[in-house]
């Protein structure tokens, strides 16, 4: 059973690579045998590729594309396939969302949320999967093989509950409200999802959507995560390792028979 999970020399492209989610997928793919071409908007030095990936050697590569420039991802993607091959895994994992520090425009209410803040959110977070699709599936499709998998949110199938940042007017004086462009982008992910599963079906490239809750992390207030966590059923955020079996199950073959799907993985929270 152990060979049916095995991603030992898969090709695999990570977009985002250089965030907490993203360093995680590659450092995991990477301990599994991977070959991984992580995407980034930012270009890094070889320090710091040894210090975000330890240990991974040459089984690492960053490279500059943004998801919202098709011209960067094309290079990329050559560049990937001269000297890897054509790409196993894709990973569409890059994504942004209003900054609780950002300017009250950006989480202020509905009615006069500024255009441009949603732009820059549907161009990276669907978009930008979009894009990124093209490029890496019309190859994968060639090759008649290939996992899409692509990362989204318990926010993609349920509003934001305003009531859990209630406490950020009585803490700063002033409304806070948890934007509209992240749901709206995640939410078209479980349909693009679906899409390009059954576009791509008769060349054998699956697509599917893994739908995550909330992960532990500093940068979060305590006020939240109380609120928070009385509304998850099992009552913890997740652990970033409790995400890595599901995406290193669906690069695998153990997964061969499954397209279109959405895996939610959020502690409880859509289940009521």
């Amino acid at each position: 059973m152990s060979n049916l999970f095995s991603v030992k020399d898969r090709v695999c492209v990570v977009t985002g690579g250089l965030g907490q989610l993203g360093r995680a997928f590659t450092n995991h793919l990477v301990s599994e045998g991977a070959k991984v071409a992580v995407y980034s908007r930012r270009a890094v030095d070889k320090a710091q590729v040894e210090e975000l990936f330890p240990g991974a050697g040459d089984r690492v590569r960053v490279l500059v594309a943004s998801v919202a420039d098709k011209e960067a991802l094309q290079a990329a993607t050559d560049e990937v396939v001269a000297d890897w091959g054509v790409p196993h895994v894709l990973v569409n994992n890059a994504g942004i969302d209003s900054k609780p520090s950002g300017p009250p425009e950006q989480n202020g209410p509905f009615e006069t949320y500024p255009q441009e803040f949603w732009n820059d959110v549907i161009d990276v977070n669907l978009t930008g999967v979009m894009l990124t699709t093209q490029v890496i599936g019309t190859k994968m499709a060639d090759e008649r093989r290939g996992s899409i998998i692509n990362v989204g949110s318990m926010y993609g199938l349920v509003s934001p509950n305003q009531a859990l940042y209630a406490y950020r007017e009585k803490k700063d004086g002033k409304p806070f409200y948890k934007a509209v462009a992240y749901a709206a982008s995640k939410s078209g992910l479980v349909n693009l999802t679906r899409y390009v599963a059954t576009y791509w079906a008769p060349k054998n490239v699956r697509c599917n959507l893994i739908t995550f809750g909330g992960v532990k992390t500093a940068n979060f207030d305590p006020e939240f995560i109380e609120a928070f966590l009385q509304r998850v059923p099992l009552g913890r955020q997740a652990e970033i390792e409790e995400f890595m079996g599901v995406v290193q199950f669906l690069a695998s073959d153990a997964s061969t028979y499954m397209t279109g799907a959405n895996t939610v993985i959020d502690g409880g929270f859509t289940a009521w």
